[in-house]
């Protein structure tokens, strides 16, 4: 498997600030991850420069993730509203920019949580390539690829699995497809198979167990899973993804009801040891 293992800080703090990330980079160094994924819920609330700094000490690599909260909408709604949510998404490219993330990635079409009926699809993918256009223009324009990422039916409509993804992304340049492994489990009938449709579209991989939990204590069939990346080429990282209780946030938004791990640390390290082990 010989790629980069990554560990998003929601696992521990929502939302990210510089002091939370100054803690976690170390511990995250020091657990012997690759990569530290950054959330950026709203922009200014860590320092895109502080936090280049820090990593290139640490010697940690960084990717960038958007976060598509209330308000933020690519599709059926208010130009005003579009307009904000696009000024936003590049906000989170320049963020990338500053730490040296090749990708910023998530669901950059609805508010997650917003579901409703869609009569027309081709109608609505039309216009989200048409919303998107300008930011992807933008991010190609300084080296980023928007990483766009299918959701389960629960927290999405529009955007469920990846022979959506690519039908929606279909002719847009500077976007791949964020493949995340929980909504995956969901979503798709057969996950290697998937992963191998997506060949030559795959931006980004968040990884963890069915439960949210840590990759490998649950029923996945990670060789298989990561068999078929590698088939796929892609060569970036797989970044553990997983969340906090204890912020009521958070968790009402990821339906975290009760802890997934003995300690949120447990996830991250033991995430990470099961990993590795597949490259014995």
């Amino acid at each position: 498997m010989s790629r980069k293992l990554g560990v998003n800080t929601w696992v521990w703090a929502s939302p990210l600030d510089d002091e939370a990330l100054a803690r976690l980079a170390v511990s995250v160094r020091d657990w012997g991850f690759d990569v530290i994924e950054l959330p950026v819920e709203a922009p200014g609330d860590w320092d895109p420069q502080r936090a280049s700094e820090l990593l290139q000490e640490l010697g940690l690599d960084a990717t960038v993730v958007l976060v598509m909260g209330p308000g933020r909408e690519l599709v059926g709604a208010p130009s005003e509203t579009v307009a904000r949510t696009q000024d936003y998404l590049r906000r989170v490219v320049d963020a990338a920019v500053a730490v040296g993330s090749p990708v910023i990635a998530g669901p950059a079409y609805a508010s997650v949580g917003r579901t409703w009926r869609i009569d027309d699809r081709a109608a609505v993918c039309r216009e989200l390539r048409a919303n998107l256009l300008p930011v992807a223009e933008y991010a190609a324009e300084r080296g980023v690829t928007i990483a766009v990422e299918p959701l389960n039916r629960y927290e999405t409509s529009l955007v469920n699995t990846v022979e959506q993804g690519l039908d929606a992304l279909d002719g847009l340049p500077g976007c791949a497809l964020a493949l995340d492994v929980y909504h995956m489990n969901i979503e798709e009938t057969d996950l290697p198979a998937a992963i191998k449709s997506a060949a030559g579209h795959i931006g980004h991989v968040q990884v963890s167990a069915n439960d949210r939990g840590a990759p490998g204590r649950d029923h996945l069939d990670w060789p298989a899973i990561v068999a078929a990346l590698d088939e796929t080429g892609y060569a970036g990282p797989l970044v553990i993804e997983s969340f906090t209780a204890h912020n009521a946030t958070i968790a009402t938004a990821a339906s975290i009801w009760r802890p997934l791990a003995p300690t949120q640390d447990a996830i991250a390290v033991d995430g990470l040891t099961y990993l590795r082990s597949l490259d014995a």
